[in-house]
């Protein structure tokens, strides 16, 4: 079903924060990577109606929201939004990447303001540190090559093979819509200024099983393998989760695979309900 779309700005701090509404029903806040910004959920807000009401936000850095440079909570930011748009009615969250490190801090800080999960691909505080393959190392070290050389571009393309295509698939492998799309997202995030330090530092790994709400966690598998190994790994630890590993996909699953996602979505909704 199709929504029509409103925007607002929500002040947090020293920030103007961008946040994006359609549909109505039960609220589902969006919370983007670290390569993206709140257009990665589009599908989802057009896919909004009266099953749920999506509600996606820019994070300080990313995409249109307005920030100086200040220490801030992101999880105090994600509070305001919610004020905003859902007001005291609990939520879902739904983040990717460390949008879903995001989603668990504010789970595990504020219980009474979450019904539910879902992660996608997910950032977590206090998890193992990653061991990478030679492959990998080595496309981490063109990456800080260019970081060091300022080269936006190449940043920008190197990124893309890590995170949209996959890093042990072949370069280039999405194509189209959604890579133009990626590329215009991050070259936002990669020109942004400071906008200060995030002050949550909160230790959430070993507190997942004291999360006590359904959720649904996604990865790719052409994703990286120490994220595949911790998403299944945050499946099992939970105890109200499902785990859902797609084909054909890599860290940002929700842009390759929309309507799947969706769909999952739309259950982890009705388990809510």
């Amino acid at each position: 079903m199709n929504s029509v779309n409103s925007t607002l700005q929500v002040a947090s701090g020293a920030a103007m924060i961008a946040v994006e509404t359609a549909g109505s029903g039960l609220p589902v806040v969006f919370l983007h990577a670290n390569v993206c910004d709140r257009r990665m959920w589009r599908a989802q807000l057009k896919a909004s109606g009266p099953d749920y009401q999506a509600i996606a936000y820019d994070r300080r850095g990313f995409g249109e929201t307005r920030a100086q440079a200040q220490d801030h909570s992101a999880v105090a930011d994600l509070l305001a939004v919610i004020d905003a748009t859902a007001g005291s009615t609990p939520v879902i969250l739904a983040g990717c990447s460390q949008g879903a490190s995001i989603a668990l801090n504010a789970t595990l800080m504020h219980p009474a303001r979450v019904r539910g999960l879902m992660l996608i691909s997910p950032t977590v505080n206090g998890a193992p540190a990653p061991v990478y393959p030679p492959v990998i190392l080595e496309m981490v070290a063109r990456q800080r090559e260019a970081e060091s050389a300022a080269d936006r571009g190449r940043i920008n393309e190197i990124k893309a093979e890590l995170f949209l295509d996959g890093p042990l698939a072949d370069p280039g492998r999405v194509t189209g819509e959604t890579r133009r799309l990626f590329l215009e997202m991050n070259a936002i995030a990669l020109a942004a200024a400071p906008v200060g330090t995030n002050r949550d530092d909160f230790e959430a790994f070993t507190r997942l099983g004291a999360i006590d709400v359904p959720a649904s966690i996604v990865w790719g598998k052409l994703d990286f393998p120490h994220i595949q190994e911790r998403a299944y790994t945050v499946a099992r630890l939970l105890p109200h989760a499902q785990g859902h590993a797609l084909e054909g996909a890599a860290h940002l699953a929700g842009l390759e695979q929309p309507d799947e996602l969706t769909g999952l979505l739309k259950d982890l909704v009705k388990r809510c309900t």
